[in-house]
């Protein structure tokens, strides 16, 4: 059964590279943005904006986890399982040897290494270019990543159950990111919206995708995190119950 796992793993990982959309909205739009408003504002430290001896990029990389979580989760996701069971290729999956539980874990595997990825590439980029700084843990960090993007995947694996096709899969998944994108704090500050738009921002999964992983990266107070946490624990929870009820093999 391990056998089956990684050549599955290895498989999915390998076809999903091969996709130029896919792997520039994972690995190469959230480094370009940072690069973009790295040169225009630059890194200097800014404590009447953030509350603390942080730049703009020191902000914007723990921000844009939550790009890097958000297009594998709601486009990457949806899509591809989508395609595979129109494709017949989920069925075909069903019909071999290994129990059906094999591929839906090759595939969160595969999916959260793409993620890592891209985060690991947007963290070079920002230490070597701009000096990026960090001052949590990193092992709590990685725990947070890991945490939001397993409760969005469970997300994106609801909207693939519930989508008729790869078509309708990709339209709902673009039409729930890219606004909870610009609201939620990932692709630009919050303390950039207008008092209204920040009280929407309270209600959108991804915003606490990026107070968790921002307040862990500015090693802030626990009190500050625990609420990010249960969220995306419930998202989790619920998530999963639910794309395992309404997931379709064909």
């Amino acid at each position: 059964m391990l056998h089956g796992l990684l050549q599955l793993y290895s498989m999915q990982i390998k076809l999903y590279l091969r996709e130029p959309v896919a792997f520039f909205f994972s690995l190469a739009y959230p480094t370009l943005l940072l690069l973009l408003f790295g040169f225009i504002y630059g890194n200097d430290p800014a404590p009447d904006f953030w509350g603390r001896n942080f730049g703009t990029v020191d902000a914007s990389v723990p921000a844009y986890a939550g790009i890097i979580i958000g297009t594998v989760a709601l486009m990457g996701i949806p899509i591809d399982t989508a395609a595979s069971r129109e494709n017949g290729v989920l069925r075909r999956y069903r019909a071999t040897p290994l129990p059906p539980a094999v591929y839906l874990i090759a595939s969160v595997l595969m999916y959260l290494t793409v993620a890592l990825l891209g985060m690991l590439v947007l963290i070079l980029a920002g230490k070597l270019v701009f000096g990026l700084r960090f001052s949590g843990s990193w092992p709590s960090v990685l725990a947070a990543f890991i945490l939001s993007a397993l409760a969005f995947y469970a997300f994106g694996y609801l909207i693939a159950s519930l989508a008729s096709s790869a078509r309708v899969a990709q339209t709902i998944g673009m039409v729930i990111f890219f606004p909870m994108m610009f609201l939620s704090g990932a692709g630009m500050p919050i303390q950039l919206l207008p008092e209204g738009l920040r009280r929407i921002s309270d209600f959108l999964p991804l915003t606490y995708v990026v107070r968790l992983i921002q307040g862990l990266w500015f090693d802030d107070a626990l009190k500050t995190v625990w609420l990010p946490v249960l969220v995306l624990v419930g998202i989790l929870i619920v998530g999963s119950v639910l794309a395992a009820r309404f997931f379709r093999w064909e």
